[in-house]
């Protein structure tokens, strides 16, 4: 089957989507757009996080068909929008990290990235909550919106530490 959507801005089409197959599986291998990781493939880790209708989903929990017309937004599309769409260059840009979005640039800054597998998911998740959060979250708020992804290398504390960066540097909502 044919699943229509807009990815990151942009309207696309997987062609021979088979009806079993996720929207992780669509983004990675038949758009191209690796930022979403396929870990646990049974929503417990959020290394595959995405925007879908601008709610944070596990893209390995949706199968590709619901996807039909809807938006998704990838960690991808968090940076700039006028990158192609299979453009997966960490930055978008060069590596001074232009382009980035806030959020990506502070996990970069605070060294909230450690071995990457779980960083698209933290990012989009902590992406979230700064867009409905008034200024800089408490920590207890940061590690309740977070507690849906896991991460083996870090700790959290700069996971923690790169979320309060974004606030602080977003400032209050307008």
């Amino acid at each position: 089957m044919r699943v229509n959507l807009t990815v990151n801005g942009r309207a696309t089409a997987a062609d021979d989507v088979w009806e079993g197959e996720s929207l992780l599986y669509v983004l990675r291998e038949r758009l191209g757009l690796p930022g979403a990781k396929n870990a646990c493939e049974q929503g417990e880790c959020g290394s595959c996080t995405v925007y879908l209708d601008g709610t944070p989903v596990c893209a390995c929990l949706v199968a590709a068909g619901q996807a039909e017309g809807r938006e998704v937004v990838t960690v991808e599309g968090l940076s700039r929008r006028d990158a192609p769409l299979a453009d997966a260059g960490p930055a978008h840009g060069d590596a001074s990290g232009e382009g980035l979005h806030e959020v990506q640039r502070a996990f970069l800054d605070a060294g909230a990235v450690q071995c990457g597998f779980c960083t698209p998911g933290l990012v989009v998740q902590a992406h979230a909550l700064l867009a409905e959060a008034d200024g800089v979250p408490s920590d207890a708020d940061i590690r309740e919106a977070l507690a849906g992804n896991l991460c083996r290398c870090t700790g959290y504390e700069k996971i923690l530490d790169a979320v309060r960066l974004a606030a602080t540097r977003l400032g209050p909502p307008s």
